[in-house]
């Protein structure tokens, strides 16, 4: 049976490697951001639905669910960094909108159409697991996220429905290598320096590849998991 996958955030990184995984498996995907061409470079070689749409937009988000999807992936997400006192108020709200109340729209909606078996996956990070002293608007979203996440398993279990959340540490996707750009410069480190600085939290002392998230989500959303409900799955060497 083909399932009708959506996955936010899926014109690039993690969005990207999970989109592709569901399309190879013969699954129907439907990828969301907001810039088309992104989106395009994703889909290139797969059979996949392309629509532009800001997940902080109430109404962007009702217009994707035009029909039910069996599997929901709110991947969308992002943040600045910098300690407490250089966060500016507009930086908060920006954070929070994204990680946050993007996943609150994404999941109310899908939860007025979604089938029994169906599957909500947050990404959620590591961050949402632990604080950070140069990410607090980043961990206090996905700690928020984590908490919808936990809350919605104990609404949605009875109806054969699962909602979990994966908590990546340090993926190689462009956000890491903004992170490491940022700790090569402060510290006058050259690359190697910067990446084992940045993956020190990690046991593995590695970046994660996009793929060893993936797999996680896949495993999320496949019938093994049935009795998964309201987990945080950290994908982290150890970290967590």
């Amino acid at each position: 049976m083909t399932r009708r996958i959506l996955v936010t955030g899926g014109g690039s990184g993690i969005g990207r490697v999970v989109a592709r995984a569901f399309a190879a498996e013969g699954d129907h995907v439907t990828i969301t951001g907001r810039r088309i061409k992104a989106l395009q470079d994703t889909a290139a070689g797969f059979d996949m639905d392309c629509r532009t749409a800001d997940v902080t937009d109430e109404a962007q988000v009702q217009a994707l669910f035009d029909a039910p999807f069996d599997v929901v992936i709110a991947n969308a997400g992002g943040g600045v960094a910098g300690k407490l006192r250089s966060v500016t108020l507009d930086d908060w709200n920006a954070t929070l909108a994204v990680n946050m109340t993007g996943t609150f729209l994404v999941f109310r909606e899908a939860l007025h159409q979604m089938p029994s078996g169906g599957r909500l996956i947050a990404m959620a990070s590591t961050a949402s697991l632990k604080g950070g002293a140069t990410i607090p608007a980043y961990a206090a979203a996905k700690h928020g996220v984590l908490g919808l996440v936990r809350s919605v398993a104990q609404e949605v279990a009875k109806k054969g429905i699962t909602c979990n959340a994966v908590c990546p540490g340090f993926v190689e996707t462009s956000l890491a290598e903004a992170a490491i750009s940022a700790v090569s410069k402060r510290f006058d480190l050259d690359r190697d320096a910067a990446i084992a600085e940045v993956v020190s939290g990690n046991p593995m002392g590695r970046l994660i590849a996009p793929d060893e998230v993936s797999a996680a989500v896949m495993f999320l959303a496949s019938p093994a998991a049935s009795m998964v409900n309201g987990h945080a799955l950290s994908v982290a060497g150890g970290e967590i």
